[in-house]
């Protein structure tokens, strides 16, 4: 949005509006209390803080604010409860073991990187391998600006959960972030459960 001044019958406009309006709950005053007359409260409840009046044609003071109310995939992934072995998922960490394949998704698009997944992990354990590598990349640095906020580093947000679901599901057995030997937080090790 561009910072065009108002023009002075668009600012006496408003201020006619804003003189003939009324509160929808006349009842709130901790609206109007400033912050320096606030108590501690008594009990666990949120005080709400007061609005900082603003007027038509203000700037705004350049911070924004970004929220992000989903945990990071670096916070899912170490979450997710340890299936494999505590000894090998130690030094899988450590990054002591060594992927048997790897997988680079560099460049594809998710209608190109998912079904590219699924047939590496199921040729993978259809020929014997336990330890694979797939390699995401960590993403963009920058958003597009749009209204709708979208996540850094597509493939590197979905991949783990196109892992969790059918018929990747019943293959995987340990999703972890690689080593930073193996890539750090652009890949991942996928540990695989054995052939029946």
């Amino acid at each position: 949005m561009t910072g065009r001044r108002l023009k002075p019958d668009e600012l006496e406009l408003w201020r006619k509006v804003a003189v003939n309006t009324q509160r929808l709950q006349a009842d709130r005053k901790a609206l109007e209390t400033p912050l320096t007359n606030l108590k501690p409260p008594a009990s666990d409840k949120p005080i709400r803080q007061p609005i900082a009046p603003f007027d038509i044609g203000q700037r705004t003071n350049g911070t924004s604010s970004k929220h992000d109310v989903l945990p990071g995939v670096r916070e899912q992934v170490a979450s997710a409860a340890i299936q494999m072995d505590q000894k090998k998922f130690a030094r899988l960490k450590r990054g002591k073991m060594k992927p048997e394949a790897k997988l680079d998704l560099h460049g594809m698009t998710l209608d190109q990187a998912h079904p590219a997944l699924t047939r590496f992990i199921l040729a993978a354990q259809s020929s014997g391998k336990r330890l694979v590598l797939v390699v995401t990349g960590k993403g963009k640095d920058r958003d597009d600006g749009g209204p709708i906020p979208t996540r850094l580093g597509v493939l590197r947000h979905n991949v783990p959960q196109w892992l969790a679901q059918p018929p990747l599901a019943q293959v995987v057995l340990q999703v972890s972030e690689a080593h930073l030997r193996h890539g750090g937080g652009g890949a991942y090790y996928v540990y695989l459960r054995r052939m029946r």
